[in-house]
């Protein structure tokens, strides 16, 4: 059954990026296209149902990646530093090796007035990432 691209990438938006990694897991149906969410906080666990019984049959159901394994962390920070502010690469290195390092990322690109640059190339990243996924693992997509 063929997923609905935006109805995958909105879940990614709303809960792949929310909170640490693997505090909340979105899980497709393979068979249904269906995005289930499962969290350790019951208020974003998915709404008005119960989760499958089989929701942990692998034949069946699929994990959905989160930031981490879509290599979608420093390392993106790094590619945009190179691309948009390669003077400031060396700081973008430091600040990463830092506690705090996104809301310093984000000071300095507000600084730097390219903080909208950053939105759409991180957008830009995340589809493309997800689309790679969705082919490496045979997940069909319609737009």
């Amino acid at each position: 059954m063929p997923v609905n691209f935006k109805e995958l990438l909105d879940a990614y938006e709303l809960f792949g990026m929310a909170g640490p990694p693997g505090t909340c897991q979105m899980v497709l149906c393979k068979e249904t296209g269906k995005i289930y969410y499962r969290s350790h906080f019951e208020e974003i666990a998915t709404p008005d149902e119960e989760l499958p019984d089989d929701i942990d049959d692998e034949e069946k159901y699929i994990t959905l990646p989160d930031r981490r394994e879509l290599d979608l962390g420093n390392q993106l920070a790094f590619d945009f530093a190179r691309e948009y502010l390669p003077d400031d690469f060396d700081e973008v290195r430091s600040i990463f090796g830092r506690r705090g390092a996104y809301q310093s990322f984000k000071a300095l690109l507000n600084r730097r007035g390219v903080r909208e640059k950053w939105y759409d190339f991180e957008a830009k990243a995340i589809e493309e990432a997800l689309r790679e996924w969705c082919e490496v693992n045979e997940i069909a997509l319609t737009e």
